[in-house]
């Protein structure tokens, strides 16, 4: 081993953390701004496990003795974020119900003035409804599948650096 410490060495790939969740949040300002596709309750939860993926692995290369513990922390967001599409992906399949402030209501039995107001009251973006998909996959589908393969970096980052600490290469 050249001597370098464990966390200068991880800040190449801490830098994939931190662009991936960029190119993320862009992809997903992209859909809403140039594809039109307006953003749900949920979509909007998930989309804040990447700026704060964005913030953390940026304190993470900025400060390399912090790297360890930001990485494990990351691992954690990047979990979440999965869960959040994975719960998201649900919702659009009907496996589960979703918010009641995101979902389209299932039967009605109140008078026309009580629907007219629960229409007026609605939001305007389902969170179940797929708004976009591609090979039967749609965006939190891919949200879900994303944030797994990061959190497995980062898991990797961080096993690579206590094995590190583990064997006095720090």
């Amino acid at each position: 081993m050249s001597g370098a410490k464990p966390s200068f060495r991880q800040r190449p790939l801490i830098a994939i953390l931190l662009t991936a969740s960029i190119a993320v949040l862009l992809g997903a300002y992209g859909f809403e701004y140039i594809g039109g596709l307006a953003p749900c309750r949920l979509c909007n939860y998930q989309r804040v496990a990447y700026f704060l993926a964005i913030l953390i692995s940026a304190v993470a290369w900025l400060r390399p003795g912090t790297a360890h513990w930001m990485t494990a922390i990351l691992v954690a967001d990047f979990l979440t974020g999965a869960g959040l599409g994975i719960y998201h992906a649900g919702v659009e399949w009907r496996w589960w119900a979703g918010l009641a402030s995101c979902s389209a209501p299932g039967g009605y039995g109140g008078t026309a003035e009580q629907l007219l107001a629960q229409i007026l009251a609605a939001p305007v973006v389902l969170c179940d409804k797929v708004a976009w998909s591609l090979f039967g996959i749609s965006l939190a589908g891919y949200n879900a599948l994303i944030s797994t393969g990061l959190a497995m970096l980062a898991a990797a980052i961080f096993l690579n650096g206590r094995k590190d600490k583990i064997h006095g290469r720090i």
